[in-house]
């Protein structure tokens, strides 16, 4: 599974020297990587807001409007698990990254051996245990390890969480419980949420799990859910 890496930087050399080390790593690492860079904090929330799974996030404080550190509390209300680092001139701003749960700050300049270091820490920590999602049903948290969900299907304000034990129903939406997913979830209708991991069968209509769901693929989208599942085997 390739990572997907975003790059927040409002200096345009930086931000192309960053995406060069960070396909270096990559290449070297043996790591896929779909690497995305936005020149502002606006733009990355921009993107954000459609598609919420990025493992990796290199971010520079030191923005105009929206800081670094205002971006990654943001970007914290619905991404637990995304590594953190911050990109910095300043040592007084260390301090603030513990709120936020950061990885490390880079001072610049930046080296490329530390970056790829810093890089190579984040890939272990996100292999070490399966994303999760964390909900709150009938009062109580669970959390619920991505590998066990099979899907995910909307009713009006209500969704309901299909794992291979049991099931989980809250007042929830899709696009908010999607934010909370790594990219090993396509949404195949308005309705539906699944995981790659576990469809078996693909056709114009509808998607086939391994335990036996026939799960409805709207119009459309027939190409891209196959890329997708490519993708992730």
């Amino acid at each position: 599974m390739a990572y997907q890496i975003a790059i927040c930087d409002d200096d345009e050399t930086q931000l192309r020297t960053l995406r060069a080390q960070v396909s270096k790593w990559s290449a070297q690492a043996g790591q896929p990587c779909d690497i995305q860079c936005f020149p502002s904090a606006e733009s990355f929330l921009f993107a954000y807001d459609g598609e919420k799974t990025y493992d990796i996030l290199l971010l520079d404080v030191e923005m105009k409007e929206i800081s670094g550190i205002g971006l990654a509390r943001r970007i914290r209300k619905d991404n637990q698990r995304a590594e953190i680092i911050f990109i910095t001139s300043h040592f007084e701003f260390i301090s603030e990254g513990y709120e936020v749960d950061a990885l490390h700050y880079l001072i610049k300049p930046i080296t490329e051996a530390k970056l790829m270091e810093v890089l190579s820490k984040a890939a272990r920590k996100l292999s070490v245990e399966p994303p999760s999602l964390v909900i709150v049903c009938n009062g109580e948290t669970v959390k619920i390890l991505e590998p066990d969900i099979l899907y995910i299907e909307s009713f009006r304000h209500y969704v309901v969480v299909h794992t291979q034990s049991t099931e989980y129903k809250l007042k929830e939406n899709l696009s908010a419980l999607k934010g909370k997913l790594s990219s090993d979830f396509y949404q195949t209708h308005r309705s539906y949420l699944v995981s790659l991991k576990h469809i078996r069968k693909i056709s114009r209509t509808a998607v086939w799990l391994d335990c036996g769901a026939e799960i409805p693929l709207a119009r459309g989208k027939y190409d891209d859910v196959n890329r997708a599942f490519i993708a992730r085997n």
